[in-house]
């Protein structure tokens, strides 16, 4: 074979391969924050009347929607841990708020870099380290603000020292604003970008543009049934309700004035007065009458939240129309968790409830999605970094834990061996909104919850418990089956399950063994555990009290 030939030969492959990464889509991933799946119209909640997300039903019509994605650890910072690592947060070691991950663990976007995609992070990070990996980035420090927003960036100084400040904007707007400028300005066209797009909202307390302040201003919103009598019937468990309920009152940040310690009912009067009476007196007013009040002024500022994000993302896929790059980028929508929209009087997230542990997912990508498509295969936020690299054209590496999904969403079909169970654990014991800590699995038909209720040190315990759900027959979980001697196999095997699937996600215990010597202590749950945790029930009541 002359060298000429093989030249030509190379040259030829050369070109291929450059034609096989021009053809390769950009992704775009969009982030928001606290974003519940059934404050999505295309989910079909009781919001979804209201029409709040036209641009992201957008793309459930053209794409696939997610009925059954999950994540690992509903809190912000582990989730958003989870995504840029593949890993669960016992192995990416960010278990809760006081996590970060350090440039050279950023791994989706290194990984991106290598398969030769422009890199650029804008918006909401919440990873406390530089995300230097990203070949652009123009992020929030910590949580950021709503209103005038500062943001960490490139420059001469060090990390955090470079910042820029979005004068009068909201943060919806200014985040778009940076993501359509590095679109328009610092994206070479020479390579297909990676651009995850992270809203800051519509993370509480909801400070809405005010040019949405007349959204819903009169509209009475939608409640969930179990809002106004959340403890009615076997809901929950000592775990939440305490010994007697002795507990109803200490625990889980409330809509209504339930929590003597932290409730909307007595924060919203006072940041957004405007949005009760003007003669609001909570004292000559019911408990259901104030409920309801913070309800509508609560679901009220979270959804012109969303109506922001929703409108912003018309402006970002506009963009992406003119420029011919719609159909040809894989379009990713999705939360950093659920949310609590007054279910059971909760608010916040954390919990392993339905509507925190679920995020919604929607995927828009023409060329290969079938429009309109729907799947219930269990999915994790661990799995996002996967698939997209998959999209990219190259394999995870061996350190992400998750799995690529690209094949259900081109097929609608899941392969044979695909998971039927997601893992949940939420570390954070009593911080902030006073959750207990828990652990469980959820699958298509069940979910058991292990409240094991301790700290690192398995320390300040609050009563431990199971709960049990049947999501076929009871949807919105409101009667524990863990006691119903109708479901002692579904227990039974549930437990064996979750078990399995600890030692499978390779959560030990190792990392707080007081901790885990909590879990074993109660895992079997006989009578002398019962009786333990109502003590316990008892003990935690009295340091409440005392604190008083």
């Amino acid at each position: 074979m002359t060298r000429h030939l093989l030249a030509c030969i190379a040259l030829v492959a050369m070109l291929a391969g450059r034609l096989a990464a021009d053809e390769r889509p950009n992704i775009l991933y969009i982030m928001s924050d606290d974003h519940a799946a059934h404050a999505i119209g295309a989910y079909g909640g009781r919001l979804a009347q209201l029409n709040p997300t036209p641009t992201i039903d957008r793309l459930a019509k053209e794409g696939i929607l997610f009925e059954n994605a999950f994540v690992t650890n509903s809190i912000c910072t582990p989730s958003r841990a989870c995504v840029i690592t593949g890993q669960y947060p016992h192995r990416n070691g960010v278990y809760d708020l006081g996590g970060r991950i350090e440039p050279a663990r950023q791994t989706l976007a290194h990984e991106m870099k290598r398969a030769g995609y422009q890199t650029a992070m804008i918006g909401k990070w919440h990873l406390k380290e530089e995300p230097a990996a990203f070949d652009y980035y123009c992020v929030l420090p910590g949580q950021g603000k709503y209103h005038d927003p500062v943001f960490r960036t490139q420059g001469d100084k060090p990390w955090p020292k470079n910042t820029i400040k979005a004068e009068g904007k909201h943060s919806s707007d200014a985040i778009t604003d940076i993501s359509l400028e590095w679109l328009k300005e610092g994206w070479n066209r020479e390579q297909p970008f990676f651009l995850m797009h992270h809203f800051k909202a519509p993370h509480d307390y909801f400070d809405n543009a005010p040019r949405y302040q007349d959204y819903l201003a009169d509209v009475e919103i939608p409640q969930p049934e179990t809002l106004a009598d959340p403890y009615a019937g076997p809901f929950g468990s000592i775990a939440t309700r305490g010994a007697n309920d002795e507990l109803v009152r200490y625990l889980a940040t409330s809509v209504g004035n339930r929590n003597v310690r932290r409730s909307y009912a007595d924060d919203l009067p006072r940041l957004y007065p405007e949005e009760f009476p003007d003669d609001y007196d909570p004292s000559k007013l019911s408990d259901e009458e104030i409920q309801r009040l913070a309800y509508n002024a609560y679901l009220r500022k979270f959804l012109r939240c969303v109506k922001g994000v929703d409108d912003n993302l018309a402006r970002l896929f506009a963009y992406l129309e003119e420029t011919g790059q719609m159909d040809n980028t894989v379009i990713i929508y999705t939360g950093d968790q659920g949310f609590m929209l007054g279910e059971h009087d909760y608010q916040d997230k954390r919990w392993m409830y339905e509507e925190s542990q679920r995020m919604p997912l929607l995927i828009r990508y023409p060329k290969t999605i079938k429009p309109g498509s729907r799947t219930d295969a269990i999915v994790e936020n661990v799995d996002f970094a996967p698939t997209m690299l998959d999209f990219a054209g190259v394999k995870a590496p061996e350190s992400m834990q998750g799995r690529s999904f690209r094949s259900i969403c081109e097929t609608g079909q899941e392969p044979d061996d695909w998971k039927q169970a997601a893992y949940y654990r939420y570390w954070m014991h009593l911080a902030h909104h006073f959750n207990p800590a828990h652990v469980g699995i959820r699958t298509k038909t069940h979910k058991l919850v292990f409240y094991y209720g301790c700290d690192y040190e398995g320390r300040n315990q609050t009563p431990p418990a199971w709960e049990l759900y049947d999501l076929v027959k009871d949807p919105k979980e409101t009667v524990n089956q863990y006691d119903n001697p109708e479901y002692a196999d579904v227990v039974q095997d549930l437990k064996a399950q979750l078990a399995a699937l600890r030692e499978q996600v390779g959560d030990t215990g190792e990392d707080f063994p007081a901790t885990e010597r909590v879990i074993q202590e109660f895992w079997d749950y006989d009578q002398t555990d019962r009786a333990r945790a109502e003590q316990i029930s008892h003990e935690y009541l009295q340091s409440v009290l005392g604190e008083g």
